[in-house]
């Protein structure tokens, strides 16, 4: 067994924030009140996280790459007779992995638009009308349900791994390393290549701009209210 670098730290910083901010998106949106205006906040912040990890997949180290973990049937197939060899991400993990992206996205984006008609209201629901802006309400809560069925069977294929592989999934993605196989293919052991600060500099200044277009900062001011003239009495003319 070789001990390997198998994630970076911007992709473990990204992973558990990330977890943080759904389940406190989540918290806070059932509990509502005074927390809703936190449950928006919440969702400015995981689109950010989405954008973050979106262009990190590009730029990142080898096993934060798309491009390194995203294979075909053929590789899913290798994977499910047991012929796969590799670090990171298995062809089966990395479906994981877009499912979970594509749906928080959806879930954050779907919440810029909608209002629950007490207390929030998205910063692009005027953009869309008041009949369009219900509608992302419904699709906002029916990919709440969508989002949780798939954490649920992420947590249970990580619980699988470690009562019936005895692979433990979580600490690497704590401490970054992992004992693998010596026979890995050489190519997997480049993990720690691309990625640096440059490209982590790159990333979070897209992701924060992207975090303030969607907040609504790049939406006009509205324009001020006309002042209302003040009142004047008038003395009786008898």
């Amino acid at each position: 067994m070789n001990r390997q670098r198998i994630w970076d730290l911007p992709t473990r910083l990204f992973h558990w924030s990330l977890v943080a901010s759904v389940a406190f998106a989540y918290v806070s949106g059932k509990i509502g009140g005074n927390l809703i205006e936190w449950h928006g906040r919440a969702g400015y912040l995981i689109v950010g996280l989405v954008i973050f990890r979106i262009v990190w997949g590009f730029v990142g180290s080898a096993t934060a790459r798309f491009s390194n973990f995203v294979r075909g049937p053929g590789a899913i197939r290798a994977y499910l007779r047991g012929e796969w060899r590799g670090i990171g991400h298995n062809p089966i993990g990395a479906l994981s992995v877009l499912g979970l992206l594509a749906l928080v996205g959806a879930q954050a984006a779907t919440g810029l638009f909608t209002n629950d008609d007490i207390a929030f209201q998205g910063p692009f629901a005027d953009l869309v009308g008041k009949d369009a802006s219900d509608s992302f309400h419904s699709w906002h809560a029916w990919l709440q349900n969508g989002l949780l069925a798939l954490i649920v069977l992420h947590v249970g294929a990580i619980a699988f791994y470690l009562r019936v592989k005895g692979e433990n999934l979580v600490k690497p993605m704590i401490t970054g390393w992992k004992d693998v196989d010596a026979h890995t293919p050489v190519h997997a052991h480049h993990a720690k290549r691309g990625g640096g600060l440059v490209a982590f500099i790159l990333s979070l200044l897209i992701a924060g701009g992207a975090t303030y277009a969607v907040a609504g900062g790049l939406l006009p001011t509205p324009a001020a209210a006309p002042a209302q003239p003040a009142a004047t009495s008038t003395t009786p003319a008898w």
